[in-house]
């Protein structure tokens, strides 16, 4: 790995840490008044984005393994925040669909995480943030066009 990419691997790395934080969960969930799981707030973002969906697609959707997603998709159940249902094209399939209370808890969630990036970037210039979008939006891009290579013996080390 050459110094250019190691400069940008290392604050990523960091970031999808930061991101995949239960501290950081819970102090945002705590911030926003509401109880609800890091997995549990991925699944009702992926139902919330995608509308109603069977379990099977859910998991798929979200990375989770299948067993995973019943689990937490039971508790969000429990918690008022999701109801299953059965499909209306084939009754064998079950879906999932927020609740008005599961639109809340995504709402009142997404204004903190809203707030704490307005704070974060208060003292960015509009230009610096524009670029911070649009170069953002070109790594997630190409992170998912670009393939996975295999490492050689030399590069190995």
């Amino acid at each position: 790995m050459d110094a250019s990419t190691d400069g940008i691997s290392r604050p990523l790395e960091r970031l999808f840490r930061l991101n995949a934080s239960r501290k950081v969960h819970a102090r945002q969930a705590a911030a926003a008044g509401v109880v609800v799981s890091q997995p549990g707030f991925v699944l009702l973002r992926r139902i919330l984005d995608q509308g109603p969906l069977p379990v099977g697609e859910l998991a798929r959707l979200a990375d989770m393994d299948p067993a995973a997603t019943g689990r937490q998709v039971r508790q969000l159940e429990h918690d008022g925040l999701v109801r299953r249902s059965r499909s209306a094209a084939d009754g064998r399939v079950t879906v999932v669909e927020a609740t008005p209370r599961g639109r809340e808890v995504w709402q009142r969630m997404d204004g903190v995480r809203n707030l704490h990036m307005e704070d974060v970037l208060q003292a960015w210039s509009k230009a610096d943030r524009a670029e911070l979008a649009r170069l953002l939006d070109k790594l997630v891009a190409d992170l998912h066009s670009v393939h996975y290579r295999h490492l050689t013996e030399q590069e190995a080390g």
